[in-house]
């Protein structure tokens, strides 16, 4: 399960701010268009435009898990005119994993709103002769790091997961990294083999174009 929430470079005082906002704002997130976080920050863009009668520029900022995104909104002006779409990877799961990070993740940013959670779903290609956990595993295991599962980027949830899932099974994969969920839907069903681990919602987006694979079961 992934959080979705906004977050922006911390400041005080913004609510009694009179005027604001007087000029655009800007979101930003931190990964490549097409992606559950790039859809659900042009859900909400176009709300706070209405809402604020202000335009709300939506930014990728694509890279290194989410973090090149929240280190730019930590440096930006504390003025409230630059947001950003954060999630569990740069909030939570770098701060633990990342020795020295960029920006201060507890006292560098404001949480505004958590705006949604995303389940994950574990998804092979159809030419995978697996159809349940059990022969995935059994497959896994006859094949020793020879089948890949892929991810929006290192320290991402969906990575984690893919982690988990090998400790747990007790089987060697190979992880594939990518810069966002749509690029990894897409050239993960051009693959001829090996699995991969999806949000639901982006696996059922990427299965209308018919070029990534089907979900077999999903993960709690």
């Amino acid at each position: 399960m992934k959080l979705l929430f906004l977050l922006f470079a911390l400041t005080a005082g913004l609510a009694q701010a009179q005027g604001f906002p007087s000029k655009p704002l800007r979101m930003l997130v931190g990964f490549a268009p097409g992606g559950a976080n790039d859809i659900l920050a042009r859900i909400v863009s176009q709300k706070l435009s209405e809402s604020l009668a202000q335009p709300v520029i939506v930014d990728n900022r694509p890279g290194n898990a989410g973090l090149i995104a929240a280190d730019l909104l930590a440096k930006a002006a504390p003025d409230g005119y630059t947001l950003m779409l954060g999630s569990t990877g740069t909030q939570t799961i770098a701060p633990n994993l990342t020795p020295s990070l960029p920006y201060d993740p507890l006292n560098g940013l404001a949480p505004v709103s958590l705006v949604g959670a995303t389940p994950s779903a574990l998804v092979v290609n159809p030419a995978l002769p697996a159809h349940s956990v059990p022969e995935l595993i059994a497959l896994a295991k006859a094949r020793p790091g020879r089948l890949t599962y892929a991810s929006s980027g290192n320290g991402t949830t969906l990575h984690l997961a893919g982690e988990l899932f090998k400790m747990m099974a007790g089987v060697e994969l190979v992880h594939v990294p990518y810069k966002g969920q749509r690029a990894r839907a897409h050239r993960r069903g051009r693959r001829p083999g090996g699995h991969d681990l999806l949000r639901a919602a982006a696996a059922a987006a990427a299965r209308e174009d018919g070029k990534a694979p089907h979900p077999r079961r999903r993960c709690a």
